[in-house]
């Protein structure tokens, strides 16, 4: 009797120390995805700061989404003054390369339609709202650190083209307004 007893025990005992480690090992496996894609956000965001990371992780932003999201202003910034110059394709796409985009990547061929026909106002629009969400979501400090990545990205296609010899700005009036847009959509509007 006792035999079967033990028998029983150990049989418990077993299948709780098998539900508990299933139950490890998936909150194993969820760590390492959260911090598989926050590494990922940070390669195409360039953002370090681990607290904005987790943060975009548990908004359920996602390095494909953010790495489109990233061009938005680039291809802006490109279009603003109705034609997009040969050196500021280049940086467009060097930025989109160093975010992770393969040639291979739907949002590649995506981006190159937008290099050769400008995107309609809506996608522009849409990058707005999306800001705003984030807005709402994210601390202050965590919106800076994404605005910073933002239009520094922006400001290097905007510069791209240069001025006439080097003897004017490298940013023509189109462009400035265009980076002075997208700065504004990171502000707070007083809400």
């Amino acid at each position: 009797m006792d035999a079967l007893l033990n028998q029983a025990a150990r049989r418990l005992e077993n299948e709780f120390f098998a539900k508990n480690d299933a139950i490890l090992i998936a909150q194993l496996r969820k760590l390492e995805q959260m911090e598989r894609t926050q590494k990922a956000l940070m390669e195409v965001s360039g953002i370090t700061d681990e607290t904005a990371l987790k943060h975009l992780v548990d908004l359920g932003v996602h390095p494909d989404l953010l790495a489109t999201l990233t061009l938005v202003p680039l291809v802006e910034v490109a279009w603003a003054d109705g034609e997009i110059h040969e050196a500021e394709k280049t940086a467009i796409l060097e930025s989109a390369s160093g975010v992770g985009m393969a040639p291979s990547s739907i949002d590649y061929v995506l981006l190159q339609q937008w290099l050769a026909q400008r995107p309609p106002k809506k996608m522009l629009d849409a990058w707005i709202h999306y800001i705003d969400g984030l807005k709402k979501a994210l601390a202050r400090e965590e919106v800076a650190l994404i605005k910073d990545q933002f239009m520094n990205r922006a400001r290097r296609v905007a510069e791209a083209s240069g001025g006439f010899l080097n003897l004017i700005s490298k940013i023509s009036r189109a462009e400035q307004a265009m980076l002075d847009k997208l700065a504004a959509a990171f502000e707070d509007r007083g809400g």
